[in-house]
């Protein structure tokens, strides 16, 4: 008998020593019995694509709810996106946290969108059309978003998080003034700005309704191209 008993006392330390596996949630730590790390790696993987799909159901609500004006309402953002305020506050602690991604999240998307413009075909003054009302189209969907970025992050971190967008403008630039297309009397980084002063100043003027929508493009376009070009 003493066998049979050193067996089952055996077994039930097997068990006792086996993972035991929490259902996290988002956010959760997953302790595994007699895991010095405390940590399972398949649980905190579940745990990090848990969180990977909140983020980014709370960055789409943020969009959304940002397309129709720019007060931040983390209440109803954390409802369209599905999840609890405790989560989203767990990776937003406060709106300038979410506003800042959501500004970056938008910039993301119009970069992608932007790569389809063809900025080699044609005259560097051509491509500069193209680019301000291809850029225009997606900052328009944007305008609420940008009024919000300026609130609660200021013209400076709203800048920063365009510089990488606007390197393609730097480089047509760059490609412009070696051709004569666009003007060299002045800076190539004046005239980026000059470029991204003016998308923005347009944006602006819609959101007050001094400049008609339909019209934004067509006046956006014709304004950078005589502003940057001899």
């Amino acid at each position: 008998m003493a066998p049979a008993k050193n067996q089952q006392n055996s077994a039930a330390a097997e068990r006792a020593a086996a993972p035991v596996l929490a259902d996290p949630g988002d956010g959760a730590v997953v302790p595994i019995a007699g895991d010095p790390a405390g940590v399972s790696p398949v649980g905190a993987g579940r745990r990090r694509a848990d969180a990977q799909r909140n983020i980014a159901a709370i960055l789409d609500s943020a969009l959304a709810h940002l397309a129709s004006g720019p007060e931040v309402n983390m209440v109803e953002i954390a409802r369209t996106a599905g999840v609890g305020r405790v989560t989203l506050y767990s990776h937003f602690p406060s709106k300038e946290a979410l506003v800042d991604a959501a500004v970056a999240h938008a910039i993301d998307r119009a970069g992608a969108a932007l790569d389809a413009v063809d900025l080699d075909q044609g005259s560097a003054r051509e491509a500069l059309a193209r680019l301000a009302a291809s850029s225009w189209q997606i900052l328009s969907q944007y305008r609420q978003l940008m009024v919000a970025g300026q609130r609660h992050l200021g013209p400076a971190r709203l800048r920063a998080h365009h510089d990488q967008a606007l390197d393609r403008v730097d480089r047509l630039i760059a490609r412009g003034q070696a051709e004569q297309d666009i003007r060299t009397d002045l800076p190539r980084e004046w005239l980026v700005t000059t470029f991204y002063a003016l998308l923005h100043a347009a944006a602006e003027e819609v959101n007050a309704a001094r400049l008609d929508p339909a019209r934004a493009g067509d006046v956006v376009a014709a304004t950078v191209v005589s502003a940057l070009t001899p």
